[in-house]
């Protein structure tokens, strides 16, 4: 069974307990505290592992904890650290906030090890607690509590191209052809129930991997059919193989049925729709009249949009090798990035205690510019990427949010004005 979304509940280790306790040896009879420190919680970190291409293994094991710290002992003994537990997903695998649907971080691009939940950090014993007034301190510091998260995983395949069409166009035909993959084919619609990759091998170029969606029916992105749960997979896709039945050998209309899927992906995320497209016309092997093929009428139809049309046989491999030049070509110059989501949710600060720290708002009248200081403040520009155009509206609802915004507002910032924090300079546009 493919799996490509799971539900799991994840908790980081407690904070060991300092402490309390006094050194009592022979012939030491009131001896000083020595009460050791609690050891630290184990964290939550997930890692990719390039072995893994489903979230199957979820299925069975939806909670993950990592270890609590030990107490700390006497003898100034230090608890032990409680284990780290690391949960390995496949690549492309989203990792958000299940409540909200929030982004915490996508397992894709450099992220291939992340600590998602830190462990608390361990109490300290009653020896730190002795002061020239109070030789014999009798409490010790409570470890740090643990943090939990209840998070959805979704799996976004990272392949290059993704092939799109209705059932039964010859997708899986074509992708065993052109690729190593192996696909169930049989004549009836939806024989694919589970996305395929394959690699595509071309001579003088570096390849690409191809991700074979099921079969798409009008209706798919509000639900209908099978097309909605996989249509996620080519999110990342940076182009797009359109393959229609161009000999029509099931009575429908290959003109037509471009236009239903194209809007489905409209439907679904504009973004995908306006990804660089090829149409594959498939099948013209099933067509005998080549004087008239319908291959000509789709020409006229898209190929003034921009689109170019190859006619193609994923049976007997005619105009294949030409398609899969123009796609390599396509991909270069669409350039190597990934597309990675931006984080959205910070489990850092989704801490109680933490969002009712202060925070202060003074103006600077020798450099003229507002400053905003704080705890969460400086912890919230140290997990924002500003550069991205997302993680900085992410920021400003942020500031929005926690009442910075009308704070500067009510001690008379204008546009134009700047507002410094921690070292970070804006110009303030209402």
């Amino acid at each position: 069974m493919f799996a490509d979304r799971a539900r799991i509940f994840v908790r980081s280790g407690k904070g060991g307990d300092g402490h309390v306790s006094f050194r009592r040896e022979k012939f030491v009879p009131a001896g000083g505290p020595d009460g050791g420190d609690g050891g630290r919680g184990g964290d939550v970190i997930f890692a990719v592992d390039e072995g893994l291409n489903t979230l199957i293994d979820f299925r069975n094991t939806r909670k993950y904890r990592a270890e609590d710290g030990e107490p700390g002992g006497q003898k100034n003994c230090r608890g032990k650290d409680g284990k780290d537990i690391v949960i390995k997903v496949p690549q492309g695998t989203v990792i958000r906030e299940a409540q909200s649907g929030k982004v915490i971080v996508d397992m894709s691009g450099d992220n291939r090890e992340v600590v998602l939940l830190k462990g608390g950090r361990g109490g300290n014993g009653n020896q730190h607690y002795a002061t020239s007034t109070m030789q014999a301190p009798k409490y010790a510091q409570p470890g740090q509590p643990a943090q939990e998260l209840e998070l959805m995983l979704e799996l976004k395949m990272i392949a290059d191209v993704g092939l799109v069409g209705f059932p039964n166009v010859g997708k899986s035909t074509f992708l065993s052809r052109v690729t190593n993959a192996r696909p169930k084919i049989a004549n009836y619609h939806f024989t694919t129930l589970n996305p395929n990759l394959g690699v595509v091998d071309l001579d003088g170029t570096n390849g690409f991997v191809i991700a074979d969606i099921p079969g798409l029916i009008e209706g798919a992105s509000e639900g209908v059919g099978l097309g909605h749960e996989f249509l996620r997979h080519i999110e990342r896709t940076k182009v797009i193989i359109h393959i229609v039945d161009a000999a029509g050998t099931e009575g429908r209309d290959p003109v037509a049925d471009i236009y239903a899927i194209n809007k489905e992906l409209e439907a679904y995320n504009p973004e995908i729709a306006n990804r660089p497209q090829v149409i594959a016309a498939n099948k013209i092997d099933a067509i005998y009249d080549r004087e008239n093929s319908p291959v000509k009428a789709i020409r006229e139809e898209f190929e003034p949009k921009g689109i170019t049309v190859y006619p193609i046989s994923a049976v007997s491999g005619e105009g294949v090798r030409e398609l899969l030049y123009k796609v390599n070509s396509m991909l270069e110059e669409a350039g190597e990035d990934v597309k990675v989501y931006q984080p959205e949710y910070f489990p850092e600060l989704s801490d109680a205690k933490l969002s009712d720290e202060p925070f202060t708002v003074e103006y600077d009248k020798e450099n003229k510019e507002y400053v905003v200081e704080g705890p969460r403040i400086e912890k919230m520009l140290g997990y924002t990427n500003l550069s991205s155009e997302k993680g900085f509206q992410f920021f400003q609802n942020f500031l929005k949010e926690n009442g910075i915004l009308k704070k500067l507002e009510e001690m008379g910032i204008e546009d134009g004005d700047t507002v410094r924090m921690y070292g970070l300079s804006f110009d303030y546009y209402k």
